[in-house]
């Protein structure tokens, strides 16, 4: 379920349950048909109402699609703030860091799948604020890898960043382990890439130096 960043506007408890309900029906049912695939009377049965009542709550379904990737986006850049705002150990950070993203996804995998698949989908306003908070979310990384790995630069740890986002992204795709062994196997796989991280130039000729 989304909630709300800490500093979104108050509503009533009532009231922001049922569009968390909503969101969460209507994130489970993008996940699976598309966004274009599904109309707002499927989300409406999902949550036992009809569908022209969920415009109480989103004035559109562009609406909900575009609260939901803003408040995932808002969520990551507050987890990932603040544990980079802890003063910790460069590399107990990047380890913080890397469990962040893979409870993330691993609690959220219909979550995830919506992020990964529709932000095409998004109006212009809202595509361009999700970007400009994945932005940001991105460069907590980017500052994490390199204090850990100070040989790293900066296109390098960026790519890296990126490279283990889609590792663990990619876990609403897997069903063969339990949450805690998908868990420790997706934390040790991307603590082990990113730490393995190296600029082009030093990566090349450490391979030429194995041949």
């Amino acid at each position: 379920m989304i909630s709300p960043p800490p500093d979104a506007p108050d509503k009533p408890p009532g009231k922001q349950r049922r569009r968390d309900q909503i969101l969460a029906a209507a994130a489970e049912l993008f996940a699976r048909h598309g966004f274009h695939g599904v109309g707002i009377d499927d989300i409406g049965s999902a949550v036992g109402v009809s569908g022209p009542a969920l415009y109480r709550h989103f004035r559109s379904k562009d609406a909900m699609l575009g609260e939901m990737l803003t408040s995932i986006s808002e969520i990551l850049l507050d987890g990932g703030q603040t544990r980079a705002d802890t003063g910790a150990e460069p590399r107990t950070l990047l380890g913080e860091l890397v469990r962040f993203q893979v409870d993330f996804a691993l609690d959220n995998p219909a979550l995830i799948t919506v992020q990964e698949r529709n932000l095409g989908n998004l109006t212009d306003p809202d595509r361009r604020r999700v970007r400009a908070l994945q932005r940001r979310y991105v460069e907590i990384w980017v500052d994490a890898i390199r204090a850990a790995q100070p040989d790293v630069d900066e296109p390098a740890a960026r790519a890296a960043a990126h490279a283990v986002f889609g590792l663990i992204n990619s876990t609403p795709h897997s069903r063969h382990l339990d949450r805690e062994q998908m868990a420790a196997l997706l934390t040790g796989m991307a603590l082990a890439a990113v730490r393995g991280a190296a600029t082009p130039a030093s990566a090349t000729s450490a391979a030429l130096s194995l041949d």
